[in-house]
């Protein structure tokens, strides 16, 4: 008996012996991206672009932060904790480093209704005048924020819970017509809930199903208490808003540093207001006093965590969803990758902590990530530093806020919102690439109207999956005996002659969003696989199978092999029975890559529906032949070619 606890403990301290430095040092470089890039942050390329973007960030983490919280029916001060703790949080534990973390239109939204439920505005009479003790304001305002708290703690909470279930990887299911009307239908709501400052109309707190409608009834009903003044600065600031940022987008190449209008727009609007004492003259809606400070964190009400459970989901998964998407749009373009099970435990932290500080629910806004793409953003140091900015304002400049118009507030967010509301473009490309997706966003887009995000982005990935099923039956697959013939019909016309190196490959399922990260990678790694180890022709019969490719030919047809001739990839699209426009786009992306590698990339076998997407979704009209009607064809092409070359050479000499 004692030899055997012994055995067990000698197996138990082998293990902790064998737990080196290098795991920790692995494990802290996979959960704490930071430290991945920071020690390698080069002070002299990238200080200067990152704190111009930074200065730039501030303005808009102040200007929605003060917005957002409006939005969520707290205080606007809280706003501003908002935009500086998760932004702190992410920047250490997030992979996006072009991505802005903060307040967001769409999470705002979505705890407003927990906070109107549980707080609503008929209880002011009874604490208007009670002092919690908390920078002056009353308990009503404490009682507000402590619902947004809850459900910033719990929608945190479920993230992380995602995170450590590994629910990353399930992500695929969210398509990009999905997010796309599902961001789209958001931002719509957003821009109605602005209506009544954007009008300077008293109006009720209108939310739950087919309240988007109930509210411009409510509108039209009473059209006449509209306020003149309201209305027209509301148009003036949007119109001068637009027109800076058009100009700013426009010349942005030219200039070095584009105007700031959110800034100044805040700052001419207020100083106006404070000469014209519009708040009693035209009795125009201000913001109102923004304490000074910080207060000691306090625990959200945990008691009442039951009572936000659905908020809490909307959060979780609207929040990560938008955040995500912006994530790997910045990792594509500008060239790093992005773990999207880690981004849950960026996200969750960024909720879960800042819920101590007083801070609404977070996530990543595309106004302000698309403004660190304009001012030239390196890294989240731009981030880090608009965190200082936004502390400056907390403790120093929040008080100057309070002749701030709403009316201004509102048009700013209304601005704010233009690049998801410009979306509805996304509907053209939709209909040209597959009808279906098309119907899917269109859908997606009115359930989110009619109920909200959370229950669009459910139905609209209910209805991927549902079409998937449908479709998936009518599959087609390759025969292998029809590969064996075709190798030894190419061997045999190419006979004596060296045919530069070419990769044959079949696409024998259909490429959806389920399987087109995965056939991706993998005919990335097949390609780099075969141009670096060329093999023999004994080698050419043995092809990869996997559920995506099947290899059919490798590398040169008579033996000998040269590393100095141009590669080929022949995509044989036999067995690609159907698509969706994230598969073209995978398509598209892998001929990019291609291109930037100096690898001849052709279609093979391609339907008409097929050629069109491909055409339409890359723009490839005006590129070189690059659709053939059958493998022998594109063969006999690259063979044509390559005598062309060769021809062109002797003539040179």
């Amino acid at each position: 008996m004692t030899g055997v606890k012994r055995k067990k403990n000698s197996v138990v301290w082998r293990k902790i012996n064998s737990f080196h430095c290098a795991d920790i040092k692995q494990w802290c470089l996979r959960r704490l991206p930071i430290l991945e890039w920071a020690p390698y942050y080069n002070l002299k390329e990238n200080l200067i672009p990152d704190t111009v973007s930074g200065i730039m960030l501030a303005v808009q983490q102040v200007t929605q932060g003060l917005a957002f919280a409006i939005l969520s029916s707290v205080h606007p001060v809280f706003g501003l904790y908002g935009s500086l703790f998760p932004a702190i949080i992410y920047a250490i534990f997030g992979m996006g480093r072009h991505v802005a973390t903060g307040t967001f239109a769409l999470t705002s939204l979505i705890s407003a209704n927990a906070v109107e439920r549980l707080v609503p505005q008929s209880s002011q009479n009874f604490t208007t005048y009670s002092n919690s003790g908390v920078l002056g304001l009353s308990e009503f305002e404490m009682q507000r924020i402590g619902v947004a708290a809850a459900v910033s703690f719990l929608g945190g909470i479920i993230q992380i819970a995602m995170f450590v279930l590994h629910l990353g990887s399930a992500t695929y299911l969210l398509t990009e017509p999905v997010i796309s009307a599902m961001t789209t239908g958001a931002a719509t709501h957003v821009v109605t809930s602005q209506v009544k400052y954007l009008l300077g109309m008293k109006m009720p707190y209108i939310s739950g199903p087919l309240g988007f409608f109930y509210i411009y009834a409510y509108v039209f009903e009473n059209i006449k208490s509209v306020q003149l003044e309201a209305l027209l600065l509301s148009l003036l600031s949007i119109v001068v808003l637009v027109l800076v940022k058009e100009l700013n987008e426009q010349f942005k190449r030219k200039i070095k540093v584009v105007l700031p209008v959110d800034l100044v727009l805040i700052i001419a609007a207020s100083f106006a207001c404070y000469c014209a004492n519009m708040e009693y003259t035209y009795g125009l809606n201000v913001v109102g006093h923004i304490p000074e400070g910080i207060p000691s964190p306090r625990a959200p009400p945990m008691n009442i965590l039951s009572e936000v459970v659905t908020e809490a989901f909307g959060v979780a998964l609207v929040g990560y969803v938008a955040s995500l998407a912006l994530a790997q749009d910045s990792a594509k373009k500008f060239k790093y990758s992005v773990n999207d099970n880690q981004e849950f435990l960026a996200h969750g932290l960024s909720n879960v902590i800042p819920s101590f500080f007083f801070c609404i629910p977070s996530a990543a806004a595309m106004g302000r990530t698309a403004g660190l793409y304009s001012t030239g953003s390196k890294t989240q140091v731009a981030c880090l530093i608009s965190c200082i900015l936004v502390l400056i304002v907390i403790y120093a400049v929040g008080p100057l806020l309070y002749w701030l118009p709403m009316c201004v507030l509102a048009s700013i967010i209304v601005v704010g919102l233009k690049g998801m509301l410009i979306q509805f473009r996304d509907l053209k490309k939709y209909w040209n690439v597959d009808k279906i997706d098309w119907s899917i966003w269109v859908s997606t887009y009115i359930f989110t109207i009619c109920f909200a995000a959370n229950v669009g982005l459910l139905f609209g990935v209910v209805c991927t999956i549902a079409v998937v099923i449908v479709r998936f039956p009518r599959a087609k697959t390759l025969s292998l005996t029809n590969m064996r013939e075709l190798e030894n019909k190419v061997k045999t016309e190419v006979e004596g002659e060296n045919l530069q190196q070419v990769k044959i490959i079949s696409i024998n399922n259909p490429l959806v969003f389920l399987n087109a990260k995965k056939f991706h990678a993998d005919l990335m790694n097949t390609i780099q696989k075969d141009k670096t180890n060329n093999q023999s022709p004994d080698d050419i019969n043995k092809y990869e199978q996997n559920t995506l490719l099947n290899s059919r030919s490798n590398g040169t047809c008579n033996g000998e092999t040269y590393p100095n001739e141009k590669f080929s990839v022949l995509l044989d699209c036999t067995g690609l029975s159907f698509f969706d426009y994230t598969g073209v786009s995978t398509l598209v992306q892998v001929y990019t890559d291609c291109k930037n590698q100096n690898i001849d990339f052709l279609l093979a076998n391609c339907t008409a529906s097929l050629k069109k997407a491909v055409q339409y979704c890359g723009q490839l009209e005006s590129e070189k032949h690059i659709f053939f009607e059958s493998v022998s064809a594109a063969i006999g092409a690259i063979h044509l070619n390559k005598n062309l070359s060769k021809f062109s050479d002797h003539s040179e000499v």
